[in-house]
This record gives C-alpha cells, sequence and structure tokens, in this order.
C-alpha cells in the first residue's frame, strides 16, 4: 500500500499518513509541517523536534528507533541525529519497506517495549505527499 500502512492488529492507517510503533501502541504520524520541508538543502532527512515528541514521553524509552524513510533511504541531518540521541535512542535508517521487516523482527526478538518505528508510506514525495 502506497500511501498507508495496514497493521497485523488490524488497524488501516490511509491518506497518506506515517505511522508511529512505540510500545505497542500505533499513532498516525505526519512529520511533515507546513513551510518546513522533510528534505534539507543538503538532500538530507530533517524532522522538525515535534515529529518524535512522543517519544520524550515513553517510559521506558525503547533504545532503538528504525526509521523507515519512503522509497528510499536518505542521510539524516545531524540536527535529527542530535535529536534522536538526545532522546537517548539509536537510530537506524531504512526504506519504509526494509524497515518494516527490521522492526517486525527486533520486536518479536527484543520486545516491543525496547524498539521503536517511525515509518513514512512508500510513496511519500516531497512536496507531493503520499502517493
Amino acid at each position: 500500500m502506497s500511501d498507508g500502512f495496514v497493521l497485523n492488529s488490524g488497524i488501516t492507517i490511509l491518506s497518506g499518513a506515517g505511522t508511529l510503533l512505540v510500545a505497542g501502541d500505533a499513532f498516525e504520524w505526519r512529520p511533515w509541517r507546513p513551510g518546513h520541508r522533510l528534505l534539507n538543502a543538503a538532500g538530507q532527512w530533517d524532522l522538525h523536534p515535534d515529529a518524535l515528541g512522543v517519544l520524550a514521553l515513553v517510559w521506558p524509552r525503547p533504545d532503538l528507533l528504525v526509521l523507515g524513510l519512503g522509497p528510499d533511504i536518505k542521510p539524516l541531518s545531524p540536527n535529527t541525529r542530535r535529536l534522536i540521541a538526545s532522546l537517548g535512542m539509536r537510530v537506524e535508517v531504512l526504506d519504509t519497506r526494509n524497515a518494516a521487516s527490521q522492526f517486525n523482527m527486533l520486536a518479536t526478538e527484543r520486545g516491543v517495549r525496547d524498539v521503536a518505528a517511525a515509518l513514512i508510506p512508500i510513496g511519500w514525495r516531497e512536496g507531493v505527499g503520499a502517493v
């Protein structure tokens, strides 16, 4: 599904929204904001600090964030790396298909409290959204 997600729990997230999977719960996730591009001038993924705000509230916090960036992999901006590190988390950056598989494997092996995922729809394009 290029414009959303169908989760094993039966939850369906459509309309181009991403999903944030944390502590066994799924949240609709829209990290894009008016006037703030996700890809900066250097082609790096640059999240607004509010985009991961829910992770600051979860305790105990997962130690790993699997980040699925849509159809392909982009480098993270230094600001985004610092943001994730400030939460005490490591990050693994993949395309969304592989990120979903990696999250499922790690959540099964380590438990859903030790790993989180933030996934952008596979059909997402900067300035267009999920198509």
